[in-house]
């Protein structure tokens, strides 16, 4: 796609693992020296580990490439298989018929193939990746079968190639015996700053281009700091900033696009003009939504309120008017004797107060509420028992009210002349 634009023979970050392009670290180097070494000096197990993606695969498919004829290799790319299964892969991969389900019989069988093979001068090697995928109690018996032997050697050689889950597995109780059998073992470790930087040239002097005019200065040093030394990240960054540097006809690849890559790897693309307006426009619409919802929900909250408080005052009478049956009646006094025990030079109390109107009436406004309307041409009173006294008596002045907790807008509702309260159920005390 973008070969010619850059001037490349090849595509120079592949993400499979190819030889062609092996770039060969310190570590790397020591990890294919332990394969070779001990491989052809037949120590029996052989253990590489590495992180995920720091070049495990490409160094043993470089060593299988460059096999000689006296090997005869079987790979095992799926670990995760009990000991049976792991026999009749090496039974398939090396051409043996399978005539027995028995593990004791498949191994005496094996035995006698591989002392075949040895005395033809030929070496069988078992090479086993993503290791720590495979049960403990395949590879105790793995440990079993490397006892097939000489006197002198090794009949197979096992390597074992794993993440750094597999040394931790080893580390284990059940697993001691296997650990003390691994006669070699490396571990891959990440590339440095320089070697990566040193990584992504070597690539592309392959791929026949020169490394300057593909990436600036600032666009390797965002590469190699954001890869952290793993050979898979800087393949996979690389290969995206070209793509994305021939869609914007740049030559060479810059920072900026190398950082746009990295956000888009990373979930963290800035939004565009238009979203980030959509995004406004969206949140604009959600105040406006929740500044409507307070004036829907404020007179709701008064109404909930007052209708709370009629439901106190209700329950207040109640038990008042209980307390009242089972207190002795007390005979009320005479109007005569009201008269004659008022003070000289004072007047009795009526029910209207002088210079007021005898009846007020009111419209009912949308939200308004009877207990609100009392309040307004009564005042404030002083107990809930008042406020149920005041309202029962204005819903008798009008009986179109059948329910004091309901009016509707629009009705008119008489309020009568205020009259004097009668004292408070509350506070009538005994004596």
């Amino acid at each position: 796609m973008y070969l010619s634009f850059y001037g490349l023979r090849k595509q120079p970050f592949h993400i499979t693992p190819d030889p062609e392009f092996l770039y060969l670290s310190p570590s790397h180097k020591e990890a294919l020296g332990a394969i070779i070494y001990g491989v052809e000096q037949r120590k029996g197990f052989v253990a590489i580990t590495g992180a995920v993606g720091v070049g495990k695969t490409t160094i043993l498919r470089s060593y299988l490439e460059k096999k000689r004829e006296s090997l005869k290799i079987i790979y095992v790319f799926n670990a995760k298989i009990p000991f049976q299964g792991l026999l009749a892969t090496i039974y398939r991969e090396l051409g043996l018929p399978i005539g027995s389900d028995s593990e004791i019989e498949m191994v005496g069988r094996l035995y006698e193939f591989l002392i075949d093979e040895y005395k033809r001068g030929n070496n069988v090697v078992l090479v086993i990746d993503e290791a720590q995928n495979m049960p403990t109690d395949t590879l105790e018996s793995l440990r079993m079968m490397s006892n097939l032997e000489t006197v002198k050697d090794k009949l197979i050689q096992i390597v074992l190639v794993g993440q750094p889950e597999f040394e931790r597995e080893l580390d284990t109780r059940q697993l001691r015996q296997l650990k003390q059998r691994l006669a070699v073992r490396a571990t891959i470790q990440p590339l440095t700053g320089a070697e990566s930087l040193e990584y992504v040239r070597f690539r592309l002097r392959r791929a026949g281009a020169d490394p300057a005019t593909i990436f600036t200065r600032p666009a390797l040093r965002e590469i190699v700091r954001w890869s952290k030394g793993v050979p898979r990240l800087l393949n996979v960054l690389c290969d995206n900033a070209l793509i994305t540097g021939f869609g914007y006809q740049r030559k060479p690849v810059t920072r900026k696009i190398v950082k746009e890559i990295i956000r888009d790897f990373e979930g963290e693309r800035e939004l565009s003009s238009i979203r980030k307006q959509l995004t406004r426009g969206a949140t604009l619409a959600l105040l406006l939504l929740f500044f409507l919802g307070l004036t829907w929900l404020l007179p709701l909250k008064r109404i909930l309120l007052d209708q709370t408080a009629m439901s106190v005052s209700r329950q207040q009478i109640g038990e008042t008017e209980a307390i009242k049956a089972v207190r002795p009646k007390q005979a009320e006094p005479s109007r005569a004797r009201q008269e004659r025990e008022v003070p000289p030079g004072r007047e009795p109390e009526t029910l209207s107060r002088p210079n007021e109107p005898a009846v007020v009436t009111k419209t009912v406004a949308p939200g308004d509420t009877l207990s609100q309307l009392v309040t307004e041409v009564y005042g404030f009173a002083g107990s809930a028992l008042q406020l149920q006294i005041r309202l029962e008596k204005v819903r008798e002045n009008n009986p179109q009210i059948k329910d004091i907790d309901r009016i509707l807008p629009g009705e008119k509702i008489s309020f009568p002349s205020p009259v004097k309260e009668p004292f408070d159920v509350a506070s009538d005390g005994e004596g």
